[in-house]
């Protein structure tokens, strides 16, 4: 670790008298509060609490086994390993517009396992949109559970037809709109 150059006495002070870190300006206004027996409403105004809060503050502190003023906090694991691993492929099988859960069976048959919940945070990332599944013509081959309120066909529900033609045209005798043979 460098040493850099001496710094200015003020600068010092101002490190103790204006903390930055939540946990530094606790411990510096109970510290003033308790060490050095200044009132509790200078201490809450010059550390920027209001009266009460510093009054909890100092019930919280003296009720505290092990106040832990100087530990850093713990984070969570910073990688994910098997999204990581699959994240090239989930975004292929995306591409060729599987379903969250066929990437999540074909991940599983190739011995890298991921929920269809983990799936759609890959694709989440990554800012891909969610599939209704390319098992849409012939219906899956291995039901799950749908996230769609779309019914299992070729035929949307569409408040009106895009022309009357089409409507009348259809040969599938849905009462709804068909998408796939009446583009316009």
């Amino acid at each position: 670790m460098a040493i850099g150059a001496p710094k200015e006495i003020s600068t010092l002070r101002r490190f103790f008298l204006e903390p930055r870190l939540p946990k530094h300006r606790q411990y510096e206004a109970l510290r003033a509060y308790l060490v050095e027996g200044r009132l509790a409403k200078d201490v809450a105004r010059a550390f920027g609490y209001s009266l009460n809060s510093f009054h909890v503050l100092c019930h919280h502190f003296r009720r505290e086994t092990h106040p832990t003023f100087f530990l850093s906090p713990r984070h969570g694991p910073q990688s994910q390993p098997k999204k990581s691993a699959a994240r090239d492929l989930i975004i292929k099988l995306r591409k060729q517009n599987h379903s969250v859960y066929e990437i999540s069976q074909i991940l599983k048959d190739r011995q890298c396992p991921l929920s269809p919940t983990g799936v759609r945070e890959v694709l989440k990332t990554e800012g891909s949109l969610r599939c209704l599944g390319g098992w849409m013509k012939n219906g899956p081959s291995n039901p799950a559970p749908r996230l769609s309120r779309w019914p299992m066909s070729d035929c949307f529900p569409w408040r009106r037809a895009p022309s009357p033609l089409a409507a009348a045209d259809c040969s599938c005798s849905s009462p709804t709109w068909c998408v796939c043979r009446h583009k316009s």
